[in-house]
């Protein structure tokens, strides 16, 4: 099992080697912002250092959108970020699934996904595979929902899409972990990622907050969190807290 942590952005490679991780996933620039990614320091040496590169794309994007001045942006920013992953050597930019607003129409966010993967197919694809995440909460959202989900991969898949399982989303959108992957797989056909996070509130909250996999404040037992990383057979990236991210990793890493 490829065993990681979502890390500080300045340092990666120094950040990798504290924790023992074989994968890291970071932010080219600041999550809740929209600048364009400047090259990373680190670039070529994350390229050649063996290690698994993932990179996060700012919160702030909503490539569903309805909103011209929200979506436009968005679909720019995608595309920048994929860009600048590539000199990374990155395997996958994780982009969040998005919503509507309450009373607009789910499928037309669908669409706008699909156009995103339209559009930059018709110039070659992106640089680097995009990875949709599942998300917490949000009645209109384009991956909370498995049924939801479903409709999203339906318009999406033929673009060689790729997702990104989060278990604290999962758990908060009140699935049930132990079926998860099956369920996944049986939409997507595949899992390309696993953001392996516990979860400080009860399933079905719609609440985002991680903890770590063990030894914090989680509600998810740390042996339903293995069984899955282990069903989804793909790299795994703690989104936990750094303090407890060696334990967690040491923890996985004993499963063999």
């Amino acid at each position: 099992m490829l065993i990681g942590a979502h890390v500080r952005d300045d340092d990666p490679l120094s950040a990798a080697r504290e924790r023992g991780a074989g994968a890291v996933q970071f932010f080219l620039s600041d999550p809740q912002g929209w600048k364009k990614p400047q090259p990373h320091q680190q670039a070529r040496e994350l390229a050649e250092s063996g290690i698994a590169v993932y990179i996060h794309s700012p919160y702030v994007l909503n490539v569903a959108s309805l909103n011209n001045r929200i979506r436009i942006p968005s679909r720019k920013t995608v595309t920048q970020h994929a860009d600048a992953a590539r000199e990374t050597g990155a395997r996958g930019l994780v982009v969040h699934g998005g919503h509507v607003r309450k009373g607009e129409d789910a499928s037309e966010g669908i669409a706008n996904w699909r156009k995103l993967f339209q559009r930059q197919a018709e110039q070659g694809g992106f640089a680097v595979p995009i990875l949709i995440e599942n998300t917490a909460g949000g009645e209109n959202a384009m991956a909370r929902d498995l049924d939801m989900l479903a409709r999203l991969w339906e318009a999406v898949a033929e673009f060689d899409a790729g997702f990104c399982l989060d278990t604290c989303h999962a758990h908060a959108a009140g699935w049930e972990l132990g079926e998860t992957v099956e369920r996944v797989l049986a939409i997507t056909g595949r899992i390309d990622l696993v953001h392996l996070n516990n979860s400080r509130d009860p399933r079905g909250s719609q609440r985002d907050r991680h903890a770590n996999v063990v030894g914090g404040d989680g509600t998810i037992d740390p042996a339903l969190l293995a069984a899955v990383a282990k069903a989804a057979g793909a790299p795994v990236i703690v989104e936990t807290p750094a303090d407890g991210q060696a334990a967690d990793i040491d923890f996985l890493r004993g499963l063999g």
